[in-house]
């Protein structure tokens, strides 16, 4: 395994990095979404299906990683030229610190975002537009991976 370049067993390969980024991101996002859906329904419970959609859009940056890591592991044969090696990482990368940036984006908006619709409804409205800002961080990272990883 060290000829590979493994530790502890987990091979990086462009397929990990841009999963693990963006899971980072992801669950970053969720979990902070996640609190402050929670302190907002001690108060206003009708508010929570609601203010469900910042979860719902760090999750979507999961999908992205996962998307570019098939297409990579499709890519791959027996002989992969460093060329293509450089290709199939510059995608993982792109994807995955887009994905980790999106997701802490959507974490920090969607957390201050569901705590003041709470008090001000009329937030609401502003927190879904700078939530698709930063959900549109993690598409472009798609978008370039998706480039690399079929040249």
């Amino acid at each position: 395994m060290s000829e590979k370049g493994c530790k502890l067993g987990i091979p990086r390969t462009p397929q990990t990095v841009s999963k693990h980024r963006n899971a980072l991101g992801a669950a970053y996002g969720t979990a902070k979404s996640g609190t402050g859906i929670a302190a907002m329904s001690v108060m206003r419970p009708e508010l929570i299906m609601k203010s469900i959609i910042p979860v719902v859009m760090a999750g979507i940056i999961a999908i992205y990683g996962l998307v570019v890591a098939v297409l990579i592991a499709n890519n791959i044969s027996e002989r992969v030229s460093l060329y293509k090696s450089f290709l199939h990482l510059g995608a993982g990368l792109s994807v995955g610190l887009s994905g980790l940036a999106a997701g802490f984006a959507i974490g920090i908006v969607g957390d201050a975002g569901v705590r003041g619709t709470a008090q001000q409804p009329r937030l609401f409205v502003g927190m879904i537009l700078i939530l698709i800002f930063a959900e549109v961080l993690g598409l472009y990272g798609l978008i370039v991976a998706l480039i690399l990883s079929t040249k």
